[in-house]
């Protein structure tokens, strides 16, 4: 079977899953919201640029999951999800993962945001495979700190490619959808990549190696029960 692998924020959602967490976050009261919202648009803007220092911005946003019970932040998270996220999942989004769930393909999210945040993003997109940012936890409680490599950029194909090794797969016929050019380094090793509503920067590169662009953002789909 062929893997069919999304980028998650941007691409099949209409925003980015970690920004909105840490928006959210300040509108509880659970963070300083003037200073986190600034840090949090700083770290956003140099993520679009493609100079964020993925390890100082994990310290910056994983530090709420440390300061908070597991307890709490589900609380905030099932809320968050309903009044973030079920909005910006786009009815193109579905019908692309239907189209290749239809196709036996075996479907994969890859995403630097944390799997705190987008585990149950995952499981309503009805997707089983997912990479992502790993919070670590010890004594039952967030620690702050990440476990493994956070795939971000390169740490995305080191983490797909232990993945693959582990299920003994390869990228045969795979696809990548992404919009971000930070994600050219995995585009450029799968054998269908797709620049998917693109930066300028991967726009301009899909035009140059001819790669499909597409664009998600029909209509949104509104509170849609997961798939």
């Amino acid at each position: 079977m062929a893997l069919a692998i999304f980028d998650l924020d941007n691409t099949l959602l209409a925003g980015d899953s970690d920004y909105l967490w840490g928006k959210f976050l300040a509108g509880t009261g659970a963070v300083d919201g003037e200073r986190y919202e600034r840090e949090n648009l700083r770290f956003y803007r140099q993520y679009q640029a493609g100079d964020l220092d993925i390890h100082e911005f994990l310290r910056f946003s994983l530090r709420p999951l440390r300061e908070h019970s597991v307890e709490q932040l589900h609380r905030w998270r099932n809320e968050f999800l309903t009044r973030e996220i079920d909005p910006i999942i786009t009815l193109a989004s579905r019908e692309l993962i239907d189209r290749h769930r239809r196709a036996g393909d075996t479907l994969m999210i890859i995403t630097a945001t944390n799997s705190f945040v987008t585990a149950p993003i995952a499981e309503r997109l009805g997707i089983d495979h997912l990479i992502a940012t790993i919070p670590e936890i010890k004594h039952g409680r967030y620690t702050g700190e990440v476990e493994g490599i956070p795939s971000f950029r390169e740490g995305k194909v080191k983490r797909l490619q232990i993945w693959l090794d582990e299920h003994a797969q390869d990228l045969g016929e795979s696809s990548f959808y992404s919009d971000s050019h930070n994600d050219i380094p995995l585009l450029e090793l799968v054998d269908n990549p797709v620049a998917v509503d693109p930066d300028e920067e991967l726009a301009a590169q899909a035009v140059a190696r001819n790669w499909p662009v597409i664009s998600l953002r029909s209509p949104l789909a509104h509170g849609m029960a997961p798939a």
